[in-house]
């Protein structure tokens, strides 16, 4: 029987950061640790995002990671948007995710499908000070996405897009939306086409702010569509390209969702880490007690592993490798480990932990959205599934 060597196997990409992977993800870190976590409890308690942090987030190049140096950007990987996710979210997630919808979905998408023209239009202004927003959710379509009611009527020149979307991040800062509306109902999905909708186009609304469980700082809206007015010059991609936009764009989301995830968890295992060595019971600190040693070093393992597929999943899409199912379980694992780290952070806290005096009752509320939103945990599952039953 023939067996596999190892020119027929193409090796798994290196998880370990490079030097200049290192550099970077310091100053991140320092950045977030001495410029956002001041204000980390303020933003939670106003649900406000603050506008001077989005600017620093700009003049840092954290907006702009993978856009090339010729159009504004930092000419990055995908690997580095993926490090300034986590570095972000072990501070506040709420930061780590508008850092991720800028990067890994809209910044993306029009990397992947924009023509010339509109990555030499819009690419600069996402790089140095328009904030993007990702509109694919409505009322009727969650987990089934493609079940939009939003409408694309074509005219002369022009679309007219009719619907609302509901749970927008984003929404309320940004001024370049990627809106999926069906412009031939008829052909199903294979109808749903992408445009690029400035906020300033007549017939465009950003409505009601949700007032959410966690990730209170970033902003999640409704957009309202009344017929509103697009140029045919912004659509994405081609007409019924939508469903192809969206799921591609997705699975690279996820390995930022999972950054985002392994981020908060960091940061619970490091508040549960300090607060053992200072916290004392019986004359001595509680760390010292080997049923909380035994917590933390759970703790640490699960993120360590889930790390490693988060990493690998970002290694691979960088290296234009087949990376679905691997974007996929570094979404489910770590959105998992994230609330059970956060949670067991609190009763590691005790009853403090259990109050707003100290943070990880936020990160505890900030990691339930990690098994909803952009694919649920299911729906991981089922991708996974798929692939190892060749489906």
């Amino acid at each position: 029987m023939a067996t596999a060597t190892r020119s027929d196997v193409a090796p798994p990409p290196l998880t370990a950061l490079t030097d200049e992977e290192r550099l970077f993800q310091a100053t991140v870190r320092k950045f977030a640790q001495e410029q956002i976590g001041p204000h980390v409890r303020e933003m939670d308690e106003a649900g406000v995002f603050r506008k001077e942090i989005i600017r620093q987030f700009f003049d840092m190049g954290l907006m702009g990671v993978e856009i090339p140096e010729e159009l504004g950007g930092q000419g990055g990987s995908f690997f580095q948007a993926i490090v300034a996710v986590e570095e972000l979210s072990a501070v506040d997630p709420s930061a780590g995710v508008i850092v991720d919808v800028q990067n890994t979905l809209c910044i993306n998408a029009l990397m992947r499908w924009a023509n010339a023209e509109q990555k030499a239009r819009y690419l600069p202004a996402l790089a140095t000070d328009t904030v993007g927003s990702y509109a694919l959710s409505e009322a009727g379509s969650g987990s089934d996405a493609f079940a939009m009611s939003s409408r694309a009527e074509a005219k002369e020149d022009y679309f007219l897009l009719t619907g609302r979307k509901l749970w927008i991040t984003n929404a309320a800062e940004a001024g370049l939306f990627l809106v999926f509306a069906n412009a031939n109902p008829e052909a199903g999905h294979k109808g749903i086409t992408a445009f690029l909708v400035e906020r300033s186009f007549p017939g465009f609304e950003v409505g009601k702010k949700e007032d959410k469980l966690g990730i209170r700082a970033s902003s999640t809206c409704e957009l309202i569509l009344d017929r509103c007015r697009v140029p045919q010059a912004n659509v994405i991609g081609e007409v019924g390209q939508g469903y192809k936009i969206a799921m591609e764009t997705l699975n690279e989301g996820r390995i930022a969702i999972g950054a985002q995830m392994i981020g908060l968890a960091r940061g619970a295992l490091d508040y549960a880490l300090a607060y053992a060595k200072q916290r004392k019971q019986f004359g001595k600190s509680i760390g010292e007690f080997q049923g909380v040693q035994f917590e933390l070093a759970k703790m640490a393992t699960d993120l360590e592993a889930a790390r490693l597929l988060v990493y690998n999943a970002a290694r691979l899409k960088d290296a234009s490798l087949p990376f679905q199912t691997e974007a996929a379980m570094a979404k489910y694992f770590s959105s998992e480990i994230a609330e059970k780290a956060a949670s067991k952070a609190i009763e590691i806290h005790g009853g403090v932990g259990f109050t707003k005096d100290y943070p990880v009752e936020k990160l505890y509320r900030d990691a339930k959205i990690g098994r909803i939103y952009e694919g649920t945990s299911n729906i991981q599952l089922l991708t996974i599934a798929k692939k190892l039953l060749g489906k």
